[in-house]
């Protein structure tokens, strides 16, 4: 049910029109992160979650542990192989590519697409067109190191994994009453934003694309 605000409804978050899932891609990805498909999508939180634990809680190496799969890999395939003549079991095949070139390619450009917008963002924001932008953005990535510098590289690519298995099937379950608590802090932001911007943010200079306009 849409929350009304202000005698209008809420917008959505980011000031998208699609669906969550349509925003997400529409494609397996998406089924796989709204939980869609529970199956895969809790096989590959719990995967997650046990690569946490060995090398972040157990303190397991991760060379130790890829020497062992492989230890004992070798050994299945090598009893399987010697008894497949004995039982009429066909030995199993190895693909010849684990990833067609269709697929990584499709990967390398999309990571270069978004890697390049990104990029080009942040030189916008830096330009000093918007002021209130840039300061945002400096204040985000202060933020952003301060929570890195607390938890090590795994720890941090684990909790990447975990929210994004996680907050987008929430969100897409109280879309409503989140999207009414975004758009309430917003406003309250602005107001603050406009008053600070009366008083202080007004004085400092502008970059040249902003003096032009």
């Amino acid at each position: 049910m849409a929350i009304i605000m202000n005698g209008r409804r809420a917008p959505k978050l980011f000031g998208r029109e699609r669906s969550i899932h349509e925003a997400l891609g529409g494609r397996r990805a998406a089924d796989i992160v709204l939980w869609r498909d529970k199956m895969v999508s809790a096989s590959i939180l719990a995967a997650a979650t046990a690569a946490w634990g060995l090398f972040e809680v157990a303190e397991y190496h991760f060379l130790t542990l890829v020497c062992y799969v492989a230890i004992i890999g070798m050994l299945i395939f090598f009893i399987w192989s010697n008894a497949s003549a004995f039982f009429n079991v066909p030995v199993p095949k190895i693909p010849e590519s684990l990833l067609s070139e269709r697929s990584t390619r499709q990967m390398i450009l999309a990571l270069d697409s978004r890697l390049t917008r990104l990029v080009y963002k942040l030189y916008e924001i830096a330009c000093g067109k918007d002021i209130k932008m840039f300061i945002l953005t400096v204040l985000s990535l202060f933020v952003a190191s301060v929570v890195a510098s607390c938890f090590s590289s795994l720890t941090l690519l684990y909790l990447v994994v975990l929210c994004t298995m996680t907050l987008p099937a929430l969100y897409e379950r109280y879309e409503s009453e989140v999207d009414h608590l975004v758009a309430k802090g917003v406003q309250d932001l602005r107001s603050h934003f406009a008053e600070m911007d009366s008083g202080v943010l007004r004085k400092i200079p502008r970059g040249t694309g902003a003096a032009a306009k």
